[in-house]
């Protein structure tokens, strides 16, 4: 499939209009490349808030009694851990990475609504304000947990429309809104402004799984978003939706949450596998073993991720037909990500293995993934699941997903087109530095929660039995050290990008079409858009990604 009107998109602005320092990341751009920045520092700060957070929570189970903080702001504090880290981080900075690189990629001059993608962007922040102003609402600060589960989330201490839980569930809701105009913007983009010769099979596997990602958006979120709208009526308006003093089903909830809920899962990861098949191959220096099959696995666990839900349900009177019928599908959807995990080992196997800072996040979080896997299984099986519900185990297992491959997945990709986003090259020393305290630190506060999870030790509590309390330890310290990690990661961040060392175009002599093109890139990308005659990772092989490489070169005036 070849370009349409690429060199005729009406909404973007001349390249003069642009400023051409840092203002331009403070401003209303329209450049994919600025907004996929925007993106990333605004969610990292988010991400800190969301630490410190959890390292408050860990400050409280130290120890066994409830010493630390009121139990009412305990509750409210894991509430907005769990909001902030899944809707203000982890969805946010996949977002601006996939901004930043899915138009180069494809060989494309921007995003296909460049002004859409600018308003979803701005959503963020706003949506940021209203959730943390919830927070301070004081006696009135949600403590439904990020799931909101009624009749948790219908209760109303203060006696107020506007109260805590309101806020949030507006906030939840202008989330869903500005992810929908994003999944819009991304499909678009990629069925229709893919460079000449991008067909699909020579299109990059990120680009694959991104676009499996924002289709689970499109038929998933519009349920999670009902869903928050129906409860908001029942809180504010009196409806009896979920209320069951009032004749409502409240599992009807968990079924609306759920279903967008748990695919959201593979939105999350989805990207990141992606990033797992972008890495592996430049720094073993091997063609993505199964290109076209890791490919298609992408669209695969998209399918199979509508059919997953119940398993989160299987304690609340879930029907035994049904507690087997999902359990048959949850573990059916290993089969697509096992052969990503199969095709990731095979690349590396062999390879001239290259460990810099980017290689070693991504062993470490595929590493972790696998084990996250491994639980997950284990998860998926009804009597497993009946007896750990609601334990630590669940906690564990889906903190080594979400931090272990998730966020090192994330730090691997920040770290490898570092010197692209901004035309410097960062420290390997705290680069590595930043990896061992991270990896340390991960499993030494995840890894505990399985043992505490078996030994029966429940989550969302303040303060447990003694018997728990070496575990407990073991996961704070663990905690705090992750705390600690991100300081390195910021110095060699900021540092770099004000005074590192100037990046060549392609540092890491990668194959892409986005390193084909100056560090920075220019504002729209491609002086001339490149035409694409080959597979993606042809490493080792002779034949050219494009026919006209000579060209790709841009006077890059704003570096």
């Amino acid at each position: 499939m070849t370009n349409i009107s690429i060199d005729k998109i009406a909404d973007l602005p001349p390249q003069s209009e642009q400023p051409e320092d840092w203002r331009r990341f403070f401003g209303f751009s329209t450049d994919h490349k600025v907004i996929g920045i925007q993106y990333i520092v605004t969610s990292f700060f988010f991400f800190l808030i969301g630490g410190v957070l959890a390292m408050v929570i860990r400050g409280e189970l130290i120890t066994p009694e409830s010493d630390l903080v009121d139990r009412a702001v305990y509750n409210s504090m894991f509430t907005m851990h769990g909001t902030i880290m899944l809707f203000l981080w982890t969805f946010p900075v996949l977002l601006g990475i996939s901004n930043y690189l899915v138009p180069l990629m494809i060989g494309a001059r921007d995003m296909a609504f460049p002004k859409l993608n600018a308003v979803a962007f701005w959503m963020v922040p706003v949506f940021g304000v209203i959730l943390m102003a919830s927070f301070f609402i004081p006696g009135g600060s949600s403590q439904s947990g990020w799931w909101a589960y009624p009749p948790v989330s219908l209760q109303n201490p203060t006696g107020n429309i506007v109260n805590g839980q309101f806020l949030w569930l507006v906030a939840v809701a202008i989330s869903g809104v500005a992810s929908i105009m994003g999944a819009i913007n991304f499909v678009t983009t990629i069925f229709r402004m893919r460079t000449t010769g991008m067909t699909w099979f020579k299109m990059p596997v990120f680009v694959w799984t991104v676009l499996a990602a924002q289709i689970i958006q499109l038929f998933g979120l519009p349920a999670l978003t009902a869903g928050a709208v129906m409860l908001l009526s029942d809180l504010t308006f009196g409806t009896s939706f979920f209320d069951p003093a009032k004749g409502g089903d409240p599992v009807l909830f968990q079924h609306f949450f759920w279903f967008y809920s748990h695919p959201a899962v593979y939105v999350i990861i989805l990207p990141v596998f992606g990033i797992f098949s972008e890495i592996f191959p430049v720094y073993a220096r091997k063609p993505l073993f199964g290109y076209k099959v890791v490919a298609v696995s992408s669209l695969i666990i998209t399918g199979l991720s509508a059919v997953v839900w119940v398993h989160h349900m299987f304690a609340s009177g879930t029907p035994s037909w049904m507690r087997m019928l999902f359990m048959a599908t949850t573990m059916l959807i290993s089969v697509p990500t096992g052969i990503k995990v199969f095709a990731w080992v095979a690349t590396i196997w062999g390879g001239k293995i290259k460990l810099n800072t980017a290689m070693l996040f991504g062993l470490g979080a595929m590493v972790m993934f696998v084990f996250a896997g491994i639980t997950g299984i284990m998860l998926a099986s009804v009597p497993v699941d009946i007896h750990v519900n609601n334990t630590y185990f669940v906690v564990g297992h889906f903190h080594y997903v979400i931090y272990g491959a998730v966020v090192m997945g994330i730090y691997a990709a920040l770290y490898h087109w570092f010197p692209k986003m901004t035309g410097r090259m960062y420290s390997e020393g705290l680069g590595k530095l930043h990896f061992i305290l991270t990896f340390i630190g991960t499993n030494a506060c995840f890894f505990p929660m399985h043992p505490l999870g078996l030994q029966g030790m429940p989550r969302r509590v303040a303060s447990y039995d003694p018997e728990f309390a070496f575990w407990n330890v073991i996961a704070s310290l663990g905690g705090f050290l992750l705390g600690v990690s991100t300081i390195p990661f910021i110095l060699n961040m900021v540092s770099s990008w004000v005074q590192g060392e100037k990046a060549p175009k392609n540092p890491w002599r990668a194959i892409g079409l986005e390193w084909l093109i100056s560090s920075p890139p220019s504002h729209e990308n491609f002086e001339e858009l490149p035409i694409v005659i080959s597979e993606p990772y042809g490493y080792g092989k002779d034949e050219p990604l494009v026919s006209n490489p000579d060209k790709l070169e841009v006077n890059h005036a704003t570096s």
